[in-house]
Parts: C-alpha cells; structure tokens; sequence
C-alpha cells in the first residue's frame, strides 16, 4: 500500500495520457502479480473537484467515464460536457430528494444502501423510461464516518431489490478503512468478495455479474489483488485535492 499525497496535478491532454498510463501500468502490474486478466479490471476516474475545462483534456486523452461523489457537482459538470459523450457514475452517498437527478444523468450509481433511495430511483426511472446499473454499498471497517449496509445486513438487501425493476444490480462496492496498515486495508476487501462470493452461492441473480468496486489511489492493488473489477481513482490521474475526502463522506 501506497500513501502519496503529492500526485502531480495534470492540466494538459499530454499530463492526461502520462498519468493515464502510469495508473493504468499499476493495474496491469497488480493484475499480472495476482495471476489475473488486467483487462478484467475497469478503471473509474474521479473527478470530484475537477473542473470541466480540464475534463475535456482528460476525455481527450482517453476518458470515457468519470465519477463524481456530490450530485450537483455531477449534474454541473454533466451539463458542461454533454457535447464529450462521456458517461457518468455517482459514487457517493445519496438522500432521496437527489435521486431525480441520478436517475436523469447517470449511468452507473454505485453507493445504493437503503430500501428509501432504491424506491426513489425506481420511480424516477420508471417515469423516464430508463433502467440504472447499480452496486450495492458495504461499509467492510465497521467505521462510523463511512456509509452503506453492514455486512449482516447485505443478504435481506439484496432479496428486497429485484421489487425495483429498473434498478440492474451489478454487484458490490466498499471503500476500506483509512490507514496505513496494508493487513487492515486488504481485510476490508476480503471481506467484500466473501461477501459477493456468499451471494453467489444463495442466488447469482441477486448479484449481477459480481462486479467488486474497490480500491483508490493509494490502495488499488491491495484491492485487485483481493479481486476488484473496478477501481476509482482520482488523484493519481488528476493531482492531490486540496479538499479532503471528509467533505465527501462525512461523518
């Protein structure tokens, strides 16, 4: 485990690719070192506090998704760059008076933890005619500043969401305890693909393909190590943020 917090900051397509490809270099690396397919690993670029202008130098050096935590920040940013094609996928905690708008704008949601919101999103998807991939949030460290289900909980969750029709649930997404013991950290990723794993044998269709969210700048090859299929990074691709991730989950 990795703990950098002086990523260099890209402005430029050309600091786009390089950074690009340095992280995409690490997945590969992690991949191969776990005896798995690198393809078999997605990489999610963060975009929380990004501006639009130097979005469009990161699509021009080959980003088709981003991922944003706050809602009006993804809405903005979805309207600056509605002429780039790029995808969207709201990866932070979301109240149900937002979820109109997850359900106009974004392709994937990854942090449904509550029967409240996956009704929100249905109805607003039902009435737009459109279905939404999902993933199921976990909180695997117990810490009570991070959201989603408790372990004990995910099973009857997963039971109650094939009621949501346009919800297409695609597998599980956790975000590990923030510290510098690589034992802990990769225990809260064990524990989500146990937890996927368990699914599985219950009900694959309650899991969708499995997919395994896990792992951030500092930690993703623990995480692909542990069998994540996606990985969201920002800082690495983008520069050190001067706000801090407490802005986005807080407590």
């Amino acid at each position: 485990m990795r703990i950098v917090t002086d990523y260099p900051a890209a402005h430029s397509v050309d600091d786009f690719r390089t950074n690009l490809a340095a992280v995409r270099a690490r997945i590969d690396d992690a991949a191969r070192g776990a005896g798995r397919d690198p393809q078999a690993v997605r990489l999610l670029p963060v975009s929380k506090t990004v501006e639009a202008d130097r979005l469009r130098h990161a699509v021009q050096a080959g980003c088709e998704w981003f991922g944003e935590n706050k809602v009006q920040e993804a809405k903005r940013k979805h309207a600056d760059l509605a002429d780039t094609g790029v995808k969207w996928a709201v990866i932070g905690h979301l109240q149900t008076n937002k979820a109109k708008d997850v359900a106009a704008i974004a392709d994937e949601f990854q942090a449904l933890d509550s029967l409240r919101v996956a009704e929100a999103l249905d109805r607003r998807l039902q009435m737009l005619g459109r279905g939404l991939d999902v993933l199921v949030q976990v909180n695997t460290s117990g810490e009570e500043s991070k959201f989603g289900l408790t372990p004990d909980d995910l099973p009857g969750f997963l039971a109650e969401l094939p009621a949501f029709s346009s919800l297409r649930v695609r597998g599980l997404m956790t975000l590990a305890a923030l510290s510098a013991d690589a034992d802990r950290v990769r225990g809260c990723f064990a524990v989500l693909r146990d937890l996927r794993d368990r699914a599985r044998d219950t009900d694959p269709d309650l899991i969708g393909p499995g997919e395994l969210s896990m792992g951030m700048s500092g930690d993703f090859e623990l995480a692909i190590a542990e069998g994540s299929t996606c990985v969201r990074v920002g800082q690495a691709i983008f520069g050190a943020r001067a706000t801090p991730d407490s802005h986005y989950w807080p407590n």
